[in-house]
């Protein structure tokens, strides 16, 4: 058992990642006295293992896609080969930065900074070895994990996200299972670094959770680049020998590669950490919390990944921030997950925010939507870009989705969110001037043709 309670702390946050160490910074901001719960790095899966990692990966892998295409652009340059310890230096130092940047974030906030593996033992204390830490409110935010499918152990050539990170050399044929964000990401990086890549997904297309029409565009331009995508095929099994592994799929067909990247998915890292024990309700694995990020247990709210809904770290800090100020007696607005931007940084980029057109069919019956190829859109032809973007609207009524495909479009989901959440109507966007030549003009140029009045743009 633990010793007693040194103190009691206005607020004990379990876990480290972008939601516990968001609402540790602002409960601190807002005069609250903090302690803050964390078994490996400040900055959780996001910053070490996920996010960060991942996006210096893929601008290396861009990289890579320059020096090979720059004779399109009347530039010799040669593409020789990918040092994967350099890339790997690089990417390091992004997160060690970042890492001590949060360090002293912390510190200069005054927040108990507890290292080691808490665990809830009652509806206000954490307990840490043989420390309690006792708050007159908790927050559990202990995050995700990559995971795998049963009987499939992460080992030798078969490898989640966790392991890909830290590749010591480019596989010269890659499978990757799953067709998510995580995994189109990882199939982006490694065609981009050489490699020969399948992307194996049982759904019947990739991102599912995109537009139709995104997911559409994403395969075309994957098998312009030369990425294999099987859709709609079952993973069966898969063997490997020290030279290969061999993925089995149900329909009875056999891959052969060097590595296979098992890509389906984060799951709540919320067993044995007392959860159930102190009666928090619990759904497959996941805290259940009400859109006021409060648990059933007086006291105990949960954030991010471990709650259902989007998996993105944007979101845990934003319920980070939220949950602070609502313990603060500030009122905050809950957040509405329909409103929350979404990227995958793959190439070609993914971003929207809002419903997709079949979701806003079901919620508001009859929709208006507009495809704005970026064909018309000049930065994007600098670019050699394809792509577009898609307005999804309530039928005269406002912008209740957007979707964007093509190189650097997460650029644009900063506006794309405002003009969803702030309910604008295509004529009030349509008036505002972008600026040229850019690809936020594609924004305008989308919302100038749904307005009625097309310029660059077929009617």
């Amino acid at each position: 058992m633990p010793a007693a309670a040194e103190k009691t702390y206005d607020l004990v946050v379990l876990g480290g990642g972008s939601g516990g160490y968001a609402c540790a910074l602002r409960a601190a901001e807002l005069g609250m006295s903090v302690a803050l719960v964390e078994k490996n790095k400040l900055g959780g899966t996001c910053l070490h293992m996920g996010c960060i990692p991942t996006k210096a990966l893929l601008h290396a892998a861009e990289v890579a896609d320059t020096a090979r295409d720059g004779e399109q652009f009347g530039v010799r340059t040669t593409f020789e080969s990918v040092d994967m310890a350099g890339v790997n230096k690089y990417k390091d130092g992004v997160v060690s930065r970042l890492h001590k940047g949060l360090q002293g974030l912390v510190k200069g906030k005054q927040i108990d900074y507890v290292e080691g593996e808490g665990k809830l033992v009652a509806k206000d204390t954490v307990a840490v070895g043989d420390r309690a830490l006792v708050g007159k409110h908790v927050v559990l935010a202990t995050g995700s994990y990559a995971k795998t499918l049963p009987g499939l152990e992460p080992t030798g050539r078969i490898m989640t996200s966790d392991q890909a990170l830290s590749l010591d050399e480019v596989p010269g044929r890659v499978v990757v299972l799953g067709g998510g964000v995580i995994g189109v990401e990882f199939a982006s990086i490694f065609r981009s670094f050489g490699s020969e890549v399948t992307v194996i997904e049982a759904l019947p297309r990739l991102v599912a959770l995109e537009d139709e029409a995104i997911s559409k565009q994403l395969e075309r331009s994957f098998r312009k680049r030369k990425v294999t995508v099987r859709t709609g095929v079952k993973f069966s099994g898969a063997t490997q020998s020290d030279d290969a592994v061999t993925v089995s799929l149900e329909s009875g067909d056999t891959v052969e590669a060097d590595l296979l990247l098992v890509a389906v998915g984060r799951g709540p890292v919320a067993g044995g950490l007392g959860y159930e024990e102190v009666g928090v309700a619990m759904d497959r694995g996941f805290v259940l919390a009400d859109e006021r990020c409060r648990t059933n247990v007086e006291g105990v709210y949960a954030v991010g990944d471990i709650v259902p809904g989007l998996q993105l770290a944007h979101r845990g800090f934003a319920q980070g921030i939220f949950v602070a100020e609502d313990i603060a007696g500030l009122s905050p607005a809950p957040i509405d997950e329909a409103g929350i931007p979404r990227v995958t940084y793959c190439d070609p980029e993914i971003a929207s925010v809002g419903y997709t057109e079949a979701q806003a069919k079901e919620k508001f019956g009859e929709v208006e939507t507009y495809d704005y190829n970026l064909g018309g859109n000049g930065k994007s032809q600098i670019l050699q870009t394809q792509g577009f973007v898609k307005l999804v609207r309530e039928k005269d009524g406002p912008v209740v989705g957007v979707h964007m495909i093509g190189a650097r479009m997460g650029e644009q989901v900063g506006e794309a969110q405002l003009i969803v959440n702030w309910e604008a109507l295509p004529s009030e966007v349509a008036a505002l001037i972008h600026a040229h030549p850019t690809q936020n003009e594609a924004l305008g140029e989308a919302h100038l043709a749904l307005a009625g009045k097309p310029l660059h743009a077929h009617a």
